[in-house]
């Protein structure tokens, strides 16, 4: 039986994630690293708020066998540069460092297609530049999803988003051969995905939209 650690459980996919966590028989005990009271009640899962200023100070809770990272934001809700940047940069980076150091298994992080370093958009460039970072830490077992639209039951309405879900919906048929990445894929799906991808060895590490629901 093993121990998932999961960031970002409010967030869509956490939410997927950790429904799909609690009925898993292959994990007894989630930690679940919050800012506030999750309002979890179920007793597989161990409620550890957190600081995420000061996550050395939670360096012995961060020790397990899978970390399940799902923590992100968007600049309309989080318009100050420097901590946009501590969370879609810093705190992944520093969670990823801990976990390697406490010789957790497996990191199983939720990028963005396109995500490149070298990008000049900085949400593109921060995922791109945690994922090298999560390379350059050799996890035994690493896998980096690159979900294109995210469909779900959002707590927030993001019109535009929901616009971009709608139109690639109806031309996925269309999207073949390179352009298959873009096709929407639902966050359960990345759920499954991500769990599947912790417990069994898969053949690669980086998975497009259309790899995650083959997955």
């Amino acid at each position: 039986m093993k121990t998932a650690l999961l960031f970002g459980s409010s967030g869509l996919v956490g939410a997927y994630l950790l429904n799909q966590l609690i009925k898993d028989t292959n994990y007894s005990k989630i930690k679940l690293f919050v800012r506030s009271d999750a309002g979890i009640n179920d007793p597989k899962v161990e409620i550890i708020k957190t600081d995420f200023n000061n996550l050395q100070n939670y360096k012995e809770d961060m020790k397990g066998d899978d970390c399940f990272f799902c923590i992100g934001t968007t600049k309309q809700n989080l318009p100050n540069k420097n901590e946009y940047k501590r969370v879609e940069l810093d705190i992944p980076k520093e969670i990823s460092k801990i976990t390697k150091s406490n010789l957790v298994n497996s990191f199983i992080f939720v990028s963005a297609l396109y995500a490149n370093p070298k990008s000049s958009g900085d949400y593109l460039k921060f995922k791109g530049l945690v994922e090298e970072e999560l390379k350059e830490l050799n996890f035994p077992k690493l896998a980096i999803m690159r979900p294109s639209f995210l469909m779900g039951d959002r707590k927030e309405k993001r019109v535009g988003e929901k616009i971009g879900i709608f139109v690639f919906k109806l031309l996925s048929p269309l999207l073949l051969g390179p352009l298959k990445k873009m096709r929407p894929v639902h966050s359960e799906t990345v759920a499954r995905a991500m769990i599947r991808a912790a417990n069994e060895n898969l053949e690669k590490n980086i998975f497009e939209s259309n790899e995650i629901a083959e997955l």
